[in-house]
């Protein structure tokens, strides 16, 4: 059926479900733009836009895993065995024999001959020759001459790092798509990456619409509120990765919303507006949507986050968030944020879930799904609890002040009783 705003609704009247609703967003987000190429230190958290290969091996040379002493001996040694030192290896400073002048060159200056041994510090490159290192630990040091003395049993690991342990040459480090952190860039660099081509990010216009809407500091007339979801809203995609780069307030007059919008469009790469989505008298977003574009779909089958649009706004991604703070917050990490990451090229990655119980009763009626801000406890047998606190009202932004679990309740659910085992959504993000 056709809606007053010219959307067809081919869902249920009560709206569509999450799940179907980001795979349809997901659908229509278009390919990714050309690359840039960036230092590593700019790199963090951006997306690599081509597959990155070691140009050598790394480290390069086999090297000591231990503080200790380097033999030839193919075999396990045992108890009472000696070996003349010969020299010292150390990181940067590899094994070299002395050869004084006009002598004899004898062996090889930079191998290790049976029956030597030579000191090794950790991470130091093995002499060719060489075959195990001996901790420290087991062995006794004679200074004159300097021999060492096998006094405790070695083990037959060799405790050597291989010349290819962490890549070898030609070996792909990271595949184009991945979004990178901590580690990523740290082996990078370990492999002599300096720099690598990313995805851009996308650029971001953010409309909060409302004549009740006043800035924070400023004093309030009869009937308004201070303005929290534009800072709401800009500092959880900062989280996230994602920079807003145009931020307009704007009343409820048409003419207003749709130059902002216009203009949004413009000079972005998507649209987000949050108010005015729903179906009342001052509700101008849908309309003008429909009007500068197309809404592919409006209303979610979810609690927090009805009021909710999708669509094309100039030829960019549209997302028309609800009005009340939470819900606005909620629906943008559903399903704004799987679609700017799809824009940058990278496989969307959705908030890990994972299995908790009830800490306490909960009351609730049957209806819409829900997600419901909670507390990540720990119980006596360490088993994952959830305590939900306070009102879940979708206007009080405090239900989400230390949230640690979005709480999945199924739409049937009625009220739960305490260790009713549910899925939540995990909100706290990973380090590396």
């Amino acid at each position: 059926m056709a809606d007053s705003a010219g959307s067809s609704e081919p869902f249920p009247a009560e709206g569509l479900p999450l799940e179907q609703a980001r795979r349809r967003i997901l659908e229509a987000i278009a390919a990714p733009r050309a690359a840039e190429r960036l230092p590593l230190a700019a790199a963090l958290g951006r997306v690599s836009a081509e597959p990155v290969r070691a140009s050598a091996a790394v480290p390069g040379f086999r090297a000591a895993i231990l503080d200790g002493y380097a033999i030839a001996e193919a075999s396990v040694p045992q108890l009472g065995h000696t070996w003349p030192v010969v020299g010292r290896s150390a990181p940067g400073a590899p094994f070299r024999r002395a050869v004084g002048a006009g002598a004899d060159p004898g062996p090889d200056p930079a191998r290790l001959e049976a029956g030597e041994a030579i000191r090794i510090l950790t991470g130091a490159p093995l002499p060719e020759g060489a075959i195990r290192v001996l901790a420290q630990e087991l062995v006794e040091v004679e200074s004159a001459p300097p021999r060492i003395r096998l006094a405790r049993e070695a083990s037959a690991n060799p405790w050597i790092r291989a010349a290819e342990e962490e890549a070898a040459a030609g070996q792909e480090l990271l595949p184009a798509g991945v979004r990178l952190g901590p580690a990523d860039l740290g082996r990078l660099a370990g492999c002599g990456v300096a720099e690598l081509a990313l995805r851009p990010r996308p650029r971001i216009g953010l409309l909060v619409s409302g004549d009740e809407l006043v800035p924070a500091g400023q004093p309030r007339g009869p009937g308004q509120i201070w303005e929290s979801n534009g800072t709401l809203l800009e500092v959880l995609l900062a989280r996230l990765g994602y920079a807003v780069a145009e931020r307009r307030v704007v009343g409820d007059a048409p003419e207003a919303l749709r130059a902002a919008l216009l203009e949004l469009a413009a000079g972005c790469d998507v649209v987000v507006s949050t108010g005015g989505v729903s179906a009342g008298d001052s509700d101008w977003i849908r309309p003008l949507l429909a009007e500068l574009g197309a809404v592919d779909f409006w209303k979610l089958f979810l609690k927090p986050g009805r009021p909710f649009a999708f669509g094309e706004l100039a030829g960019k991604p549209f997302f028309g968030l609800p009005g009340n703070p939470v819900a606005a917050a909620i629906t943008a990490l559903q399903l704004l944020w799987p679609a700017l990451q799809a824009l940058e090229g990278a496989e969307p990655q959705l908030l890990p879930r994972l299995k908790v119980c009830l800490a306490a009763d909960l009351k609730r009626g049957p209806g819409r799904p829900e997600l419901a801000r909670a507390r990540l406890q720990v119980g006596p047998q360490g088993e994952l609890l959830a305590l939900v606190e306070g009102s879940q009202a979708s206007s009080r932004i405090g239900s989400l002040q230390g949230a640690d679990l979005l709480l999945e309740i199924p739409a049937e659910a009625g009220s739960l009783t305490a260790g009713s085992a549910l899925w939540a959504q995990l909100l706290r993000l990973p380090i590396l």
